[in-house]
């Protein structure tokens, strides 16, 4: 059995900028953080006593005899592209909901290519779980998808993101005081909004349209030497960080009629009301978990408010995807 896990994350900057479509001409950049809940992909050579050859379980149960019959769209393209011949069972756990805007499908990517990789007595790099990640969801399943959520699923950590016109990306860790760092995460409230929403579905009208909106992705891409910026000075207010978040929840919205909806401007406008300083809607947008920037001493007046809504705990700046369970002995058969 080999188990591998792999951070969800939290987006703060920059989004819309990663994708190939504005950085290969433009350029981008993001600023986000991994955070303390994850997914858990395990594989196991399945026993050659059943009818069928692999065994493929998430919310639902495949049993499968070809690859080509996976109905998963990442455990059809992974197991494809490494050309995978044994009868395999796949198991998928996660802490949180999939489809609510925490990079959930990256994070499968990522952790299945992994574990996959594992199980071929493979190490891979960060860098190379990235990039093979981003092309199997952009080339062969052709999302409607970013390229930030790979890198961190890989990655972890806080980081800014770099994307180049010639399409290569840099990552580099945010270097935070000790205290600023803890008042960045004392500060950040999730809540689930109970709308899940498919992202590309949102992505995908947001990319046809980029060249509308390049005034918005060029102040998107903007906020993150900012958000940096605040980050960095020890003696600067972190609250800022809250209006910054408001000012680019705005200009998202600005992108597409499907950024939100009147349900999710309400709640969003309830949180500001009960004394949040700004937030978004993580994600794509549509739906899932709405981030938000509230000062500790009024996080109580914000949770009686959304009462409503289920209150996650987090931590942030998490590692990126590992092998938590290597026990190759367990894969072999006479």
């Amino acid at each position: 059995m080999i188990i591998c896990r792999t951070p969800f994350r939290v987006s703060l900057f920059g989004g819309g900028t990663d994708h190939p479509a504005w950085y290969l001409n433009h350029g981008g950049s993001v600023l986000g953080t991994t955070i303390n809940k994850y997914c858990y992909l395990g594989v196991r050579l399945l026993p050659p006593f059943f009818e069928y050859k692999h065994r493929v379980v998430y919310s639902k149960i495949e049993l499968v005899n070809k690859i080509s019959e996976i109905d998963h769209p990442s455990v059809r393209a992974v197991m494809g592209e490494m050309d995978i011949q044994r009868g395999l069972e796949i198991h998928h756990d996660g802490d949180l909901p999939a489809r609510s805007g925490l990079g959930s499908s990256s994070s499968f990517t990522v952790g299945l290519l992994n574990v996959l990789h594992a199980f071929r007595g493979e190490m891979i790099s960060s860098k190379m779980l990235a990039q093979e990640a981003i092309r199997i969801e952009q080339d062969v399943i052709q999302e409607a998808v970013g390229s930030q959520d790979q890198i961190w699923a890989a990655y972890g950590g806080i980081n800014r993101i770099n994307f180049s016109h010639d399409g290569s990306f840099d990552v580099q860790p945010v270097i935070i005081d000790p205290e600023r760092r803890k008042a960045l995460n004392d500060h950040m409230m999730l809540f689930f909004t109970g709308f899940a929403r498919t992202a590309s579905v949102v992505e995908a009208e947001k990319i046809a349209h980029l060249k509308d909106h390049k005034t918005q992705l060029r102040a998107l891409g903007a906020m993150v030497d900012e958000g940096m910026q605040i980050l960095q000075n020890r003696n600067g207010d972190v609250r800022e960080i809250g209006e910054l978040l408001n000012e680019a929840w705005r200009l998202k919205k600005e992108m597409s009629d499907k950024v939100s909806t009147s349900a999710i401007d309400e709640i969003y406008d309830a949180a500001l009301d009960a004394g949040a300083l700004g937030g978004k809607l993580l994600g794509a947008g549509g739906g899932g978990f709405l981030l938000l920037f509230v000062e500790p001493e009024k996080q109580a007046k914000v949770r009686e408010r959304l009462s409503d809504l289920t209150h996650v705990s987090i931590k942030i700046g998490s590692p990126g995807s590992r092998i938590v369970v290597y026990e190759p002995d367990g894969l072999e058969q006479d």
